[in-house]
């Protein structure tokens, strides 16, 4: 499976489906509002994580008078390991070059 680029905006998707609930799936707006995001970010990047078989998607079915279905999103048992890698591998590499405080110690 070919790799993501982990870009910020990656980022910040990844991060909202993973607190998304199974009784709450994310949705696509949703995720551009809570991943602080334009629809011409989001929706590219959810394009590429369904690509790679890190989400699945299915249209609403219940009644949804005077909108259009949703689509909701969430991640696949492999994609959510690999996600939980990539935040965690993120996570040690901006550790391992963090700078430190300025001033040095006193």
């Amino acid at each position: 499976m070919p790799n993501i680029r982990l870009t910020k905006p990656t980022m910040g998707v990844i991060r909202v489906l993973l607190d998304a609930k199974p009784d709450a799936p994310a949705w696509g707006l949703s995720i551009c509002r809570d991943a602080d995001l334009g629809p011409g970010t989001v929706y590219p990047i959810l394009d590429r994580l369904l690509e790679r078989g890190w989400l699945r998607s299915w249209e609403e079915t219940g009644a949804h008078p005077g909108r259009p279905a949703r689509r909701f999103y969430e991640f696949t048992g492999v994609g959510r390991a690999q996600a939980l890698a990539a935040l965690e591998a993120r996570n040690a590499r901006r550790a391992r070059f963090s700078l430190r405080p300025a001033g040095g110690e006193a």
